[in-house]
């Protein structure tokens, strides 16, 4: 699935939690083929001496996702290790989860979006060379090249936005969408209108 934040997305949302350590390591084959007892013991508790593991409420781990949150609390008491159990989060009796919130973004209900995260949606981009017809017009826009494109865009169409620039924020104007009058065809183009903004 499209993702709602990419890894260096996540790093950096980490980073203002003033977390202590943030470690990634590759999803390799003979990890996949671990059981979530020996995913436990061999690497959350030998190589990462891990004190307290919080599991989603909904969450598997494991060859072929077969165990649960009965086994790992199991597994948990033998190798010393706390295991917690997070709680369903929920709006209009619905347990938001990232699919939902894709849904959300397919159609554009971004307010809805905000609800669930708790936090802007927020796009990180390159600003590249568009066709430079807003500025003739005196709405000059910077075209924004998404740096993953993994990253899911929400439905086409103009929202108000903020926009940060070498860490300032502006007030802006984005528009999603293709723009046929000028020859742009089928590709579907990212452009934000910052206001009060006076450099390149």
């Amino acid at each position: 699935p499209e993702l709602l934040t990419t890894c260096d997305e996540k790093i950096e949302m980490l980073a203002e939690t003033e977390i202590d350590y943030c470690i990634m390591f590759d999803f390799t084959s003979d990890i996949s083929c671990l059981s979530a007892q020996e995913f436990m013991a061999n690497i959350l508790h030998k190589q990462y001496n891990v004190q307290t593991l919080v599991i989603g409420y909904d969450h598997r781990f494991g060859h072929n996702r077969s165990e649960g949150f009965d086994d790992y609390l199991r597994y948990g008491k033998e190798l010393g290790m706390e295991v917690l159990l997070t709680r369903a989060y929920t709006r209009d009796n619905v347990n938001i989860s990232s699919s939902v919130v894709r849904s959300f973004l397919q159609k554009g209900e971004v307010d809805k979006v905000v609800d669930c995260l708790g936090y802007n949606y927020f796009l990180t981009g390159t600003v590249v060379g568009g066709y430079k017809v807003g500025r003739t017009i005196g709405f000059p826009t910077a075209n924004i090249r998404v740096e993953d494109p993994d990253k899911l865009i929400p439905l086409g169409g103009v929202y108000a936005v903020r926009v940060t620039v070498n860490g300032e924020s502006f007030a802006g104007m984005l528009n999603i969408g293709q723009r046929p009058t000028i020859n742009n065809g089928e590709h579907r183009s990212i452009e934000v209108h910052i206001l009060h903004f006076q450099s390149d």
